[in-house]
């Protein structure tokens, strides 16, 4: 069934309402006319944030434990995913499974925009990104907002140096269901003067180093705990590196990578994402080897 936000409150608000007003005999059936919404909804809402069903507009209804599903889906494996989430619902006992396959269907078939799903999506989306340049030492001090739509992602506010401005732009780029990324930070003049400074100090190229303030907040004590959970995290939102893969640990600042990569490229950005996490001091990756040469 396909059910709002709002339909869904008004629906529960009701029955609740009901309950309180029916006498003891009717009290049950309200109740179970509740259970009913409530298997109905969290079938909907799963089909919804399906990649594979979100474009489908399956319905669901359930009476007494019973689903009964309808709708049409370009596969039949989608017709058994759709079954399978059914009967993963806590109380569902049976599944009338009357969807159709409909082979004129493309499985590239996209859910409307702005559906639930997609909102969900780029929710998830602007929150990886978000924290991922919170966790930088080189990015933690930018004035940032991340939004998406659809997948693609805009950054505003400010950097403080024209490294970090491309570091953010690369790790967003780096992220999970990110289709494309516009950069519109802007490099403050304040962080233009640190970073000339601080190359004519070190004899670095202007850019190729963070200013003192970012560096400061990079010499900053952090946890090991908090250290391993940002580089895990970070490697799980990456789109180009098999986070499950791979086992973090940290001591003393230390961050030690273990598992399997398949690939060369794979296992230098997971390094490097490893490495761009404040507090990491630096990272050992010897046993973190690599199926391809």
């Amino acid at each position: 069934m396909s059910i709002s936000s709002k339909k869904l409150f008004f629906t529960s608000g009701l029955a609740l309402a009901m309950m309180s007003m029916a006498p003891a005999g009717h009290a049950q059936t309200v109740s179970e006319n509740l259970t009913d919404v409530r298997q109905e909804v969290q079938i909907w809402t799963t089909y919804a944030l399906n990649p594979y069903l979100r474009a489908s507009s399956l319905k669901a209804s359930v009476k007494n434990g019973k689903a009964t599903l309808t709708g049409s889906v370009p596969e039949d494996v989608n017709k058994e995913l759709a079954r399978e989430i059914a009967m993963g619902v806590q109380g569902i006992k049976e599944v009338d499974n009357q969807i159709t396959v409909d082979t004129d269907k493309t499985s590239s078939q996209h859910a409307p925009a702005g559906s639930y799903g997609e909102t969900v999506d780029d929710a998830t989306i602007s929150v990886a990104v978000k924290s991922k340049l919170l966790w930088s030492k080189y990015t933690d001090g930018l004035n940032t907002t991340v939004q998406t739509k659809s997948g693609r992602v805009t950054l505003t506010g400010t950097a403080d140096s024209k490294a970090a401005f491309d570091l953010a732009g690369q790790l967003a780029n780096n992220t999970r269901g990110v289709i494309s990324v516009r950069n519109l930070l802007k490099i403050t003049p304040v962080a233009n003067a640190e970073v000339a400074a601080t190359s004519s100090s070190t004899g670095k190229p202007a850019g190729s180093v963070m200013p003192t303030a970012s560096m400061a907040k990079a010499e900053q004590t952090v946890s090991d705990v908090w250290i391993t959970t940002k580089v895990k995290s970070t490697l799980l939102y990456s789109s180009n590196v098999s986070g499950n893969d791979v086992t973090v640990t940290t001591v003393g600042g230390v961050v030690t990578l273990t598992g399997k990569l398949e690939s060369g490229a794979e296992r230098a950005l997971a390094i490097e994402l490893a490495q761009n996490v404040k507090g990491v001091k630096s990272v050992h990756a010897m046993d973190l080897t690599q199926t391809k040469s």
